[in-house]
């Protein structure tokens, strides 16, 4: 009876069933060398991240305007983690040329952004390094699958403050106007003049009434949340909810305008700029919140009886 030999391939080289190396085969890395690996890496990202996070915390988390930043950051996180057993499955590590070029890129902007110490580019400069890293290891099919994530992260770091003040600084206007024109008809003392809203004895500048225009990223940002939570699988009704967060967000600041001019008008400036300011604060995220919420709620019914009502006719037919 003729015997079988088993043949034992060489340390270190991966082979077939028939016991002879693989035309494909690669040297198998030992556990010892992926665990060096895996600790250079983390240094590397440590090196990059961690100077920027503190920056970005302390210049814009610390603000008003800013003070979503930690919050989203839990929040997308805890999406990752959510969904990488899904981009894990798909991954697939990318070409090394191109992985060195992007590296490149990102780190020159990165270093250039964090030597002039502008927070605005260098959070995002970071986060494009990063992100780099993540390619580098798990291909463009797992970015794909993590997109929202990886988006949604991007709301920690300030945008330009130039762009900021271009986009918000209209609606400060109009928003003015709206309040002193309600609060006109409804019998107040009030008047505007340019930047400036006139009720009573006192006097308040549009910039400081309207601040919370500022808020719109923190809020754009917990609104996509809660559409992505809740309606994630239906990206044609989560896309059209999308286009309800800026008119929100301007009802919340609208309604935020009228409590500071009705405080400033009762209890005087102090209150106005005082507790009652920041409480105003509050009280637009939850007018903002729960708007998101309603509307919701009403268009999910009109959406469900349309879907209903197309699918019995398609059935008719």
């Amino acid at each position: 009876m003729d015997a079988t030999v088993a043949q034992t391939p060489r340390d270190g080289i991966e082979s077939d069933n028939t016991g002879l190396p693989s035309a494909y085969a690669r040297p198998v890395q030992s556990t010892g060398s992926q665990i060096v690996e895996l600790v250079v890496l983390l240094l590397g990202v440590a090196v990059v991240a961690l100077p920027t996070m503190f920056f970005v915390a302390k210049e814009s988390w610390s603000t008003e305007q800013g003070s979503h930043g930690p919050i989203v950051l839990f929040t997308g996180l805890w999406l990752l983690w959510r969904q990488w057993p899904e981009a894990r499955a798909v991954a697939q590590q990318p070409s090394g040329t191109k992985v060195a070029l992007l590296l490149a890129f990102s780190l020159s902007l990165y270093t250039f952004t964090r030597i002039t110490q502008i927070v605005e580019i260098e959070g995002y400069a970071m986060y494009a390094c990063l992100l780099v890293v993540l390619y580098s290891m798990v291909g463009h099919e797992s970015l794909r699958r993590l997109w929202f994530p990886l988006f949604y992260l991007a709301f920690i770091f300030p945008p330009p403050e130039t762009l900021v003040a271009a986009v918000t600084l209209p609606m400060k206007i109009e928003l003015s106007k709206a309040a002193v024109s309600l609060l006109h008809t409804l019998g107040y003392p009030i008047g505007g003049e340019g930047v400036k809203i006139y009720i009573g004895q006192y006097e308040l500048l549009v910039a400081a009434a309207c601040s919370g225009l500022n808020s719109i990223i923190s809020l754009t940002a917990i609104s996509l949340f809660y559409i992505y939570i809740r309606h994630q699988a239906e990206w044609r009704y989560a896309a059209l909810l999308g286009c309800l967060i800026i008119p929100v967000a301007l009802l919340a600041n609208f309604v935020r305008v009228l409590m500071l001019i009705l405080v400033t008008y009762y209890f005087g400036e102090a209150a106005a700029q005082g507790f009652l300011h920041n409480t105003a604060g509050v009280v637009m995220f939850a007018v903002a919140l729960v708007s998101i919420y309603l509307a919701d709620e009403a268009i999910r019914a009109l959406w469900l009886r349309h879907a209903g009502e197309r699918a019995g006719g398609l059935q008719n037919d």
